[in-house]
């Protein structure tokens, strides 16, 4: 190696270390706007999951065999309580009762005539019950064959939107063959689950207050909110053991008949959250599903610090764990600064910055 090559590695080894001994931190000229975690009460909206079923949503079937004669509704269609809707061909069931009051015929005269002896001691009184009791006999195989007859037509047990046909005109159907499902949509049963923690919450609030249930709204699946608030009046006796969550029911009104069954979408519950510390979400940033702020220290250095998210409310952040209100946190500028670097800094009031944001909160 010559004396020129030996002078050019000596400069860059002095180069290398010159730099080396700057990177520790450097103060920056810019002033950084900061601020503080506020606690404040304030509420939360959580968003659950949801189901919504008809309050009565039954099958309807086939109470005897036969081929199906009319159909006298359509698919869709708002049936009245006691609406004829299937006509099974009742020509069998009506020859069953004539035969049957026939019969009732038969037995009222035989039991009258012997009455008559019996009253003047012609026949013993055994006979005389042996005629009543098959008169009676006579009257109750009319009634049952009045009920198989009755059975050929199916009508509405209720109010109601049919579904779609499981048969067609001319179907042989059997006892128990399923003909269409009946909805009865004047009130709605949404279900939705719930964590554990949610739901022991939700109990000790409503010890408290049991004179208000818990009202929640739905969201529907086009993301509009449904037009009536709902009531949760039911909450189901055991916990899903593989999810840990249980199944709360809320009753909504639906005059309108908008929803239907079947239908889903998001159960959107208020929950009020007591001195909750918050901080605006603008001033944190993720790194691997984490979140970290920017802390300025008492000597006005900068240093990251992990955060532990607990609600998540409209541009703000619920903070559990990793700040207190006495932290400054940077608040603009998080691109342009790192760890270690000495800041200039103006304070902004934290009540301040939250009125500044978009959101509503008490």
């Amino acid at each position: 190696m010559n004396k020129i090559d030996i002078l050019i590695a000596l400069s860059l080894i002095i180069g290398f270390s010159s730099c080396d001994s700057h990177k520790g931190h450097h103060e920056l000229q810019s002033t950084f706007e900061v601020t503080s975690p506020i606690k404040k009460d304030t509420s939360v909206t959580k968003h659950y999951v949801s189901q919504i079923h008809s309050s009565q949503h039954i099958e309807l079937r086939a109470l005897e065999r036969g081929y199906l004669e009319k159909i006298y509704v359509d698919e869709g269609q708002f049936v009245k309580k006691g609406q004829l809707m299937f006509q099974i061909m009742p020509r069998l069931y009506q020859a069953e009762l004539q035969r049957a009051q026939a019969e009732v015929h038969y037995a009222q005269i035989e039991y009258e005539n012997t009455k008559q002896l019996a009253d003047k001691n012609v026949v013993a009184p055994n006979e005389l019950a042996l005629a009543s009791a098959k008169y009676d006999k006579a009257k109750a195989e009319l009634a049952l064959a009045q009920v198989h007859l009755d059975f050929t037509q199916v009508r509405a047990p209720f109010d109601g939107i049919m579904d779609h046909l499981h048969v067609r005109l001319g179907s042989l159907v059997e006892e128990g063959e399923l003909l269409t499902t009946l909805s009865d949509n004047h009130e709605m049963w949404v279900y939705f689950n719930v964590p554990e923690a949610e739901y022991l919450d939700y109990k000790v609030e409503l010890s408290h207050d049991k004179e208000h249930p818990l009202k929640v709204k739905l969201m529907m699946a086009n993301n509009k909110l449904f037009e009536n608030e709902g009531v949760v009046n039911t909450i189901e006796a055991d916990f899903n053991n593989e999810t840990g969550n249980i199944a709360f029911r809320a009753t909504f009104s639906n005059p309108r008949g908008l929803l239907r069954h079947g239908e889903t979408g998001n159960v959107l519950v208020e929950a009020k959250l007591k001195d909750a510390l918050l901080i605006p979400q603008k001033t944190t940033y993720e790194i691997l599903d984490k979140k970290y702020v920017f802390v300025i220290d008492k000597d006005q250095m900068v240093r990251s610090r992990q955060i532990k998210v607990g609600a998540e409310l409209p541009h703000i952040y619920e903070v559990t764990d990793g700040l207190k209100e006495s932290d400054k946190i940077l608040l603009e500028g998080l691109r342009k600064v790192r760890e270690g670097d000495k800041v200039a800094i103006e304070y902004v009031d934290p009540a301040t910055v939250l009125s500044q944001l978009d959101l509503y909160s008490e």
